[in-house]
């Protein structure tokens, strides 16, 4: 089973909201899953762009195997950086 850190989209129409969640890569995107792990809330309009993850079990899945996206890794360098600023 190939498993895979990665957001999934869900909230309203025009105000999107994603769960970051750890799940088989054979499964639809907001499918099940085996885990969520944090969530993404982007810049929409004067609303500043929140990233709330728990670095603890993400590490922990990326230990086991999970591969995490692109944007899941472009998210949590930006995660890192702004926590050690």
């Amino acid at each position: 089973m190939a498993v895979v850190i990665r957001l999934a989209r869900f909230g309203t129409k025009h105000k999107p909201k994603y769960r970051v969640t750890v799940a088989d890569s054979r499964r639809y995107v907001t499918g099940k899953f085996i885990e969520v792990v944090g969530h993404y809330i982007p810049k929409v309009g004067v609303q500043k762009e929140s990233l709330n993850v728990d670095h603890a079990k993400i590490d922990s899945w990326i230990k086991k195997g999970a591969q995490p996206t692109d944007r899941v890794k472009h998210l949590l360098k930006k995660a890192s950086q702004s926590v050690s600023n």
